[in-house]
Parts: structure tokens; C-alpha cells; sequence
């Protein structure tokens, strides 16, 4: 039975225009730290990537950071209160990818732009592709993700997707129901 013990969250650099995005994100970093996951994100301190890390390290979680050497340079550092908190500088951004895969148990997706899209959107074509198995959940803070749930609805329309029924693209509507739904998915995993 494989237990949730390190969750990567992808999302925006920027908190967006919607106060949820940021309330609900710092909540999750608060759960993330009373359950004991470690935090697997961005390395950033700016939007709702600052607000994961000030929601995990506020209430004395684990986190780790990986930023490319390009963004590190612009980026002032999270505060980090544990000592087992630690900071990853890749060379570039697949780099920082590949790092945060082998780190995650699982994926969350938060509100987030162009970068937040890519990076959930890579690891569903790594699952389809059947190189990984770990859950990939959408967080749809304000139905922030309809759109882009409405797109991929459009591609299986157009016959563009596979119908895989191994993978699954979990959805939460709040970060209070996130973590029972990736346990859920590790549990029936194996």
C-alpha cells in the first residue's frame, strides 16, 4: 500500500485575479505540513508559489524547491523554517522537470499560466504514454481548469486522445479535497 509522501504542485508565479486562488493554495501548503508531505514545487516565492511554500513552512512542513539557474537569479528565496528544507538549482527547465518527477508521488496542478499548463500537460502524456502511474489531479480553484477540461473533451471528440481508462485526471474543487482523492488513487493503484 504506497502512502502520499511527497506531492509536486505546479502553479502560477503571479496569484491571478481570483483571492480564492491564493486562499485555497496556502491551504494546501497547511495540509500538506499537518499530514507530513513534503512539498515538491517551483523553488519560487512570488503568486501562489509563494504562497504553497508560506502555507507549508507557517505551520513547520517539509519542502523542496528546484528552479532552473535562469529563474534562480531573479527569484528571491522562499523562507524555508526546517531544517530539512532543501533547494534544488537545475541547468534548465527539463532538468527541473525530470527532478520533480523522481521526487513526487503525485501531481497537482493549481491555477497557474503557460509554465503551470505545460508541466501538468507533460506528465498526462507521460501517463498515456504509460511511463509513470502516479496520480494527476487538477485543482479547480474557481473553475479555474473548465476550459481546458472543455478542450481536452473536444480533442476525444475529434478522435485526437485515447481513450485509456488507467488514466484518470483527478479534480478537486477545493485544497480540503485534494488529498483524499490522491490517496484514494495510490491506494487503488496497486
Amino acid at each position: 500500500m504506497q502512502e502520499l509522501k511527497s506531492l509536486c504542485v505546479f502553479c502560477g508565479s503571479r496569484s491571478g485575479s481570483n483571492p480564492a486562488y491564493e486562499k485555497e493554495t496556502y491551504a494546501l501548503g497547511k495540509l500538506l505540513a499537518q499530514n507530513k508531505i513534503r512539498l515538491i514545487y517551483g523553488g519560487g516565492n512570488l503568486g501562489l508559489m509563494g504562497a504553497i511554500a508560506k502555507g507549508v513552512s507557517d505551520h513547520h512542513g517539509n519542502i523542496t524547491g528546484i528552479i532552473p539557474e535562469f529563474l534562480n537569479k531573479n527569484n528571491e528565496p522562499s523562507n524555508f523554517s526546517n531544517a530539512s528544507d532543501e533547494i534544488f538549482i537545475t541547468q534548465n527547465m527539463h532538468e527541473r522537470k525530470m527532478l520533480m518527477f523522481e521526487k513526487a508521488d503525485a501531481f497537482v496542478a493549481l491555477p497557474g499560466g503557460i509554465g503551470t499548463l505545460e508541466e501538468m500537460v507533460e506528465q498526462l502524456t507521460w501517463a498515456q504514454l504509460g511511463q509513470h502511474k502516479k496520480p494527476l489531479l487538477l485543482a479547480n480553484f474557481g473553475n479555474f481548469w473548465q476550459p481546458f477540461l472543455d478542450l481536452l473533451d473536444h480533442m476525444k471528440a475529434q478522435s485526437f486522445t485515447y481513450n485509456d481508462p488507467d488514466i484518470k485526471l483527478l479534480m478537486a474543487a477545493t485544497a480540503e479535497g485534494i488529498l483524499p482523492k490522491l490517496n484514494e488513487a495510490l491506494q487503488s493503484s496497486r
